[in-house]
């Protein structure tokens, strides 16, 4: 009785995977939605250097990340389901196919920054590209570490873990298709 008092989350206990991932997976949602607001903010105060800052930027490589990054998500889930059916070599496939697009998703970036950082525009540019750089870098470190978890599993298949390292990466994706229209499309 008292283990199972011990393992009880509340309603974290009926998601899939680790509890623990969705108390990392919350709080990292409250820290985005925090950015999110204070760059809100940024732009009501400097609406004009935002937009012709946003107007350098290529929202065509935008799209194809969010592409990239949405086939990925489908993969990760792809993944869940044929480890639920007992399928671990096609697991670990589907694994791999969506730590392959986030590679790509990181080739894609990169290229971005240095084109950014070849245009001189660092940040220290101004207000924008400030948030472009903090908020795109930090979006990236969860990719790397999201491409992390993924491997991992890959290695170690259980249901539960297949379950954890998705849930992380379907956060990453969302993170994504709310950062992709703000920083890219809305004016």
């Amino acid at each position: 009785m008292q283990a199972q008092e011990e393992s009880d989350w509340g309603p974290l206990s009926d998601l899939p995977g680790n509890p623990l991932i969705w108390v990392l997976i919350l709080g990292e949602l409250v820290v985005f939605a925090a950015f999110f607001g204070v760059y809100g903010i940024a732009r009501a105060g400097e609406r004009e250097v935002f937009d012709a800052s946003q107007q350098l930027l290529d929202p065509l490589m935008g799209g194809i990340n969010t592409m990239v990054l949405l086939s990925s998500g489908l993969f990760a889930a792809l993944a869940i389901e044929a480890r639920a059916r007992g399928a671990l070599r096609t697991c670990r496939r589907w694994l791999l196919a969506a730590m392959a697009l986030g590679l790509v998703f990181c080739i894609v970036k990169v290229y971005e920054y240095v084109d950014k950082f070849g245009q001189g525009l660092t940040l220290e540019t101004n207000t924008f590209f400030t948030f472009y750089y903090l908020l795109t870098g930090f979006h990236f470190a969860h990719v790397i570490f999201g491409l992390g978890l993924l491997g991992l599993v890959v290695w170690r298949t259980s249901m539960a873990n297949v379950e954890t390292a998705t849930a992380f990466w379907h956060m990453v994706d969302l993170i994504w298709v709310i950062l992709y229209p703000l920083i890219y499309l809305l004016r």
